[in-house]
C-alpha cells in the first residue's frame, strides 16, 4: 500500500490537488489519502471529491505547523511508503502511475523527490515572492512532493517538531535519514506548484525563518549549509557589499 499524506490548511488549492488525483487513482495498486486538517478555526468538515470518499481518511491536527502534521499522518499510515504533498501542489495527469516507477527502487533508498515546476508571469518581472516560490524547483528533498519509506521515518524518529514552519524541517528530516545509512534520490513524477496569492508584507513574515536557521546552526554546528545539502545563502554577499561601502566611505574621509 501507498500513503498520501497531505497536511493541509483548508485554502481551495486543495480541490484543485484531489481533483487531480481523483482521475488516476486507479494507476495505484492500492492507496489511501490521510488528510490532516491542522486548521486551528472550527471551520465545517473538509470537501472530499466523492471519487475519492473511499480511499481517504481526515484527520484533526494540533495546529502545530507542518512538521507535527505530517508526523501525524506518517503515524497512522499503513503504507510501506508514505508520500507527502503540499496542499498547494497539482500533481500531473500521469503523476500515479509515474510514482509506482519511482517506487521500485533498491532496498537501501529510504526517499524518492518528485520535481516541482513553478510557472512565472511571462509578461513582467517576478516579484521577490514569485522568484522565492520558484526556488522550490531546485529545492532537494522538500515535502511539496516527497516520499519516504514508513520504516525510515520510524528509524529516525520522523520531522523535528521544534521547527515550526514549512521552512528548514524537510532538508534537516533528509539530514538525518542520509545520516542513518539511507540513499536518497529523485524520481520522474512531477507536480505544479502554482504561486499563492500574498499580500505586501509577506517577505517580513518569511523573514521568520531566521529562527530556523539559527536552530539548526545550534543542532549541526556552523558547517550547518553543507551539512544539510543548502545553498550558500545570501550572508556572505551581503557581508562583502557591507564591506566594500566601508571601505568607500574610509576612502572619502581626509587624512
Amino acid at each position: 500500500m501507498i500513503s498520501l499524506v497531505v497536511p493541509t490548511l483548508g485554502r481551495p488549492s486543495l480541490a484543485l490537488l484531489l481533483d487531480a488525483l481523483a482521475g488516476q487513482l486507479a494507476d495505484l495498486p492500492e492507496v489511501e489519502i490521510l488528510l490532516v486538517d491542522d486548521r486551528r478555526d472550527d471551520t465545517g468538515e473538509l470537501a472530499v471529491p466523492g471519487a475519492l470518499t473511499a480511499y481517504t481518511k481526515v484527520l484533526t491536527g494540533r495546529g502545530a505547523g507542518p512538521a507535527a502534521a505530517r508526523n501525524l499522518g506518517w503515524r497512522a499510515a499503513r503504507g510501506s511508503w508514505v508520500v507527502f504533498l503540499d496542499d498547494d501542489v497539482v500533481p500531473a495527469p500521469d503523476w500515479c502511475r509515474r510514482l509506482v516507477d519511482d517506487l521500485a527502487v533498491a532496498a537501501t533508498v529510504g526517499g524518492v523527490q518528485g520535481t516541482v515546476e513553478v510557472p512565472l508571469p511571462a509578461d513582467r518581472r517576478s516579484t521577490d515572492w514569485e522568484r522565492g516560490t520558484a526556488g522550490l524547483a531546485e529545492g532537494k528533498w522538500i515535502t511539496a512532493d516527497m516520499a519516504y519509506r514508513r520504516r525510515t521515518l520510524a528509524a529516525v524518529g520522523g520531522f523535528d517538531e521544534r521547527f515550526p514552519r514549512a521552512y528548514r524541517e524537510d532538508a534537516e528530516l533528509a539530514h538525518r535519514v542520509r545520516l542513518a545509512g539511507w540513499d536518497l534520490v529523485r524520481g520522474r513524477r512531477r507536480v505544479t506548484h502554482p504561486v499563492r496569492p500574498e499580500g505586501r508584507w509577506v517577505s517580513l513574515r518569511t523573514q521568520r525563518g531566521n529562527a530556523d536557521d539559527a536552530l539548526l546552526r545550534r543542532l549541526s554546528g556552523r558547517t550547518w549549509r553543507a551539512d544539510i545539502d543548502l545553498p550558500p545563502g545570501r550572508r556572505p554577499r551581503h557581508a562583502a557589499v557591507t564591506a566594500a561601502g566601508a571601505v568607500a566611505l574610509l576612502s572619502l574621509i581626509p587624512i
